[in-house]
């Protein structure tokens, strides 16, 4: 077969018709995921910067009435500034590291998979260097290990028996035998009596805080701690959890001749931990008001965090004329 001139130039004609439409295809489909790239990353851009803004506002916020809260704390009360702890269960490492750039160091955590990973994030650990990891959630003594060998961890607040407190105390002395650094714990009291919360029932504290204070040498005593019954609502007057752990405080400081402002008081959450300093506690853990609302799959609607309670007028009274006494 004999192609002629005018044929060649046709069919070369035609295949650079199709190569301009390829290539005009190709020019379309990469300009597209450029462009898409892009709107990715102002997209990101965009949301670093709200993000950075609405925790600075909410973490301002909440130091603000922490400290107004302090501030209405009757003179019997020993004059321990609260420590704020903010809670960034189920949140993004980012905003830790803003909440840490706003000036904040201390920084809670329900559980220790999730401590471990955030802990031990290379974005954490080269912006937060002096942040104080509080683990706050029901501790199994088979995580006892994993849990000690968190990067700064600063305390645990949920020792909620002695063969627990054997068991953490043997792991720091194994796990951290160059450092003389004792761990400051907190014993953990299950004041409402429920069966879905862990604690010691509040009649064993005092003889287990002393088995702390006697056997575990590795152990700093710091306090107590309590989550207390979820939604009470401020209306029927003083929270009796937080009561009863004041009273605990007494038992503990009269028997075993501690001083009160050594024993401090992790009592409070984000829908009433004004009220828990205005009580007495020396230690709050806020955390939706701080980093915004999480989702409970397992737990009913609303959460226990979402859910507000406002003090009525004649309840606001009652606060008023609340005072608390420990001899």
């Amino acid at each position: 077969m004999v192609v002629s001139t005018q044929q060649r130039c046709q069919l070369h004609l035609h295949t650079t018709s199709g190569d301009r439409h390829i290539l005009i295809l190709f020019i379309n489909v990469t300009t597209f995921f450029f462009m898409r790239e892009n709107l990715f990353f102002v997209y990101f851009l965009m949301w670093k910067v709200g993000m950075s803004e609405e925790v600075g506002k909410a973490l301002h916020a909440v130091v603000d009435r922490v400290n107004q809260a302090a501030a209405r704390r009757p003179k019997t009360l020993p004059a321990v500034p609260p420590r704020l702890v903010a809670v960034s269960k189920t949140k993004p490492p980012d905003m830790v590291i803003e909440a840490y750039r706003k000036g904040h160091r201390n920084f809670g955590e329900n559980y220790v998979n999730e401590l471990v990973d955030k802990a031990s994030n290379p974005q954490i650990l080269e912006s937060c260097p002096e942040i104080e990891w509080h683990f706050i959630g029901h501790l199994q003594k088979n995580n006892v290990n994993k849990l000690l060998g968190v990067p700064n961890l600063f305390m645990v607040e949920t020792v909620d028996s002695a063969k627990l407190a054997d068991k953490v105390n043997s792991s720091w002395q194994r796990l951290r035998a160059a450092s003389t650094q004792k761990l400051k714990i907190m014993v953990q009291i299950n004041t409402s009596g429920e069966e879905s919360k862990h604690g010691l029932p509040p009649g064993e504290t005092v003889n287990t805080v002393k088995h702390i204070l006697s056997k575990c040498s590795a152990l700093h005593f710091s306090g107590l701690m309590t989550i207390g019954r979820y939604g009470y609502d401020l209306a029927d007057g003083p929270n009796p959890d937080f009561q009863a752990l004041l009273s605990r405080r007494q038992e503990v400081c009269a028997s075993l001749q501690l001083p009160l402002e050594d024993v401090e008081l992790s009592m409070g959450m984000s829908t009433d931990f004004e009220h828990a300093i205005e009580v007495g506690s020396t230690n709050v853990r806020v955390g939706s008001t701080i980093f915004g609302n999480r989702d409970y799959p397992n737990t009913p609607t609303p959460s226990p965090e979402r859910k507000s309670k406002v003090p009525t007028e004649e309840a606001a009274k009652k606060m008023e004329r609340l005072t608390v006494t420990e001899q």
